[in-house]
């Protein structure tokens, strides 16, 4: 069993822990609309999944 044999300092823990901070989601344009949209999801505004429709949007 892995024991740890000193002290984790302050700065090797921040710099593991320097990862997890809170990012902004990444936004594309839609290829019809230009709307911004998550990559590799349907648009919510026009329905359209890269030049395909697949729902339609009242």
């Amino acid at each position: 069993m892995g024991v740890p044999k000193r002290k984790v300092s302050k700065s090797k823990q921040g710099k593991r822990k320097s990862n997890k901070a809170l990012k902004p989601p990444t936004l594309v344009k839609c290829s019809q609309c230009h709307h911004l949209k998550l990559p590799h999801n349907i648009c919510p505004n026009c329905g359209y999944y890269g030049k395909r429709k697949v729902i339609e949007v009242a």
